[in-house]
């Protein structure tokens, strides 16, 4: 490990009279002494020469901004912002390097730097950039405090997206919500649903956008299927289980793989394509498809009436399910033209032999209405809310 120092100098008061303080790591000798006379006039400076000590010191917070060399043994810059970032979304870090490139300051960029400085740096300029990045921080901080008021504000770094999402991926749920057939009163089966604990990203579909965002669809799908599979223990073997799929994921070879948890109960098994991107590789996804349903899997497209759904989605997915998207269903009784889309939509389903689900049903009257119109199979608030648990729905 490093040396870790602490310079004490005469500075302007921060928040509720504390100094402000910097942390300034570098593995060379020479170049925190520089920094630090330089730093010292204004700031509490606190040194490491490496950036695992960094890391250590982090957590203890009290620091206001963030000075490191690019280029260390052990732990880049880079990966230290990275770090930096798992336990403070805003603190301004400041990279420094003797061997700037566009591919490294691209890097810094995407994971939220506040400046990618290239050596030789001008002193003065850096020491009014620092006493910036402090006063921004606090900014920051108070905006933070601000939203949330209001709401939790999410991060916007790349860095910090991926201390979110790695929270959220260890600390998710799921609840579940019945689909009941009305002419049987009976469970048709239960869809799973993705419940964040991550408080910057507490909507299933917060959690989804970072997946998107940081190219790991597949990582959350693959989480949400074990999940999944392994309450499936708990539930009555006549149900079936309705997992969420993104796009991307049919073409996840861990779907298929016969170790993979949902393969397991593939005859069991809703597969429901969540309509938040375009399907793409079209020849690709039509033979995934067939091979899915070879192994028992079943084919649901979600949301009808909202996203992407087209004719080329069903064309490729060819549907088992089809689920009625809760804004045709809500307020359906008052509104002539939903009744009339929903009737035909149900006929097709019914000559095309695909089982029709209306969801988002919240008042008798709308389920009333659907019934009327052919539909049999029902999910909402009005039978049952999701739950951890497999509660018995009221018909």
């Amino acid at each position: 490990m490093g040396q870790t120092n602490v310079a004490r100098i005469a500075l302007p008061l921060g928040e509720a009279g504390r100094r402000t303080a910097i942390l300034v790591v570098d593995d060379e000798p020479a170049v925190l002494s520089l920094l630090v006379r330089v730093l010292e006039p204004s700031f509490d400076i606190v040194t490491c020469a490496c950036g695992a000590d960094a890391v250590a010191q982090i957590p203890q917070g009290g620091f206001s901004a963030v000075i490191s060399d690019v280029k260390m043994p052990g732990m880049t810059g880079l990966e230290l912002l990275r770090a930096i970032r798992e336990h403070d979304a805003d603190l301004p870090v400041l990279l420094v390097t003797g061997q700037p490139s566009w591919e490294g300051a691209a890097a810094a960029i995407e994971y939220g730097v506040f400046r990618y400085l290239p050596k030789p740096f001008d002193l003065d300029g850096l020491r009014e950039t620092v006493i910036q990045a402090t006063q921004l921080y606090r900014l920051a901080r108070l905006k933070r405090e601000a939203l949330s008021i209001g709401g939790i504000a999410g991060p916007s770094d790349r860095a910090g997206l991926e201390a979110s999402f790695s929270r959220a991926l260890a600390s998710f749920g799921m609840a579940f919500q019945p689909i009941v057939s009305l002419s049987t009163k009976t469970i048709f089966g239960y869809e799973a649903l993705l419940r964040s604990a991550e408080p910057t990203l507490p909507s299933p579909i917060d959690v989804l956008d970072a997946a998107e965002r940081l190219g790991a669809t597949h990582k959350l799908g693959r989480a949400v299927r074990a999940f999944a599979a392994h309450r499936r223990c708990q539930m009555d073997e006549n149900w079936l289980l309705f997992v969420n799929l993104h796009p991307n994921d049919l073409l996840d070879p861990e779907l298929t793989d016969p170790q993979s948890p949902l393969m397991a109960m593939a005859d069991h098994a809703v597969l429901e394509i969540t309509e938040r991107a375009p399907l793409s590789g079209l020849e690709q996804v039509r033979e995934r498809v067939r091979d899915l349903r070879k192994l028992g899997f079943r084919i649901a497209v979600d949301d009808l009436g909202a996203g992407y759904a087209g004719l080329t989605s069903f064309a490729t997915l060819d549907p088992d399910i089809v689920k009625l998207d809760m804004n045709l269903v809500r307020g359906i009784e008052s509104s002539a033209v939903k009744r009339k889309l929903v009737g035909s939509v149900s006929s097709l389903c019914r000559e095309m032999e695909m089982l029709l689900v209306a969801e988002g049903v919240e008042t008798a009257a709308e389920r009333d209405v659907l019934a009327e119109l052919g539909c049999d199979l029902f999910q909402g608030f009005l039978f049952a809310r999701p739950a951890s648990a497999f509660y018995q729905p009221a018909f």
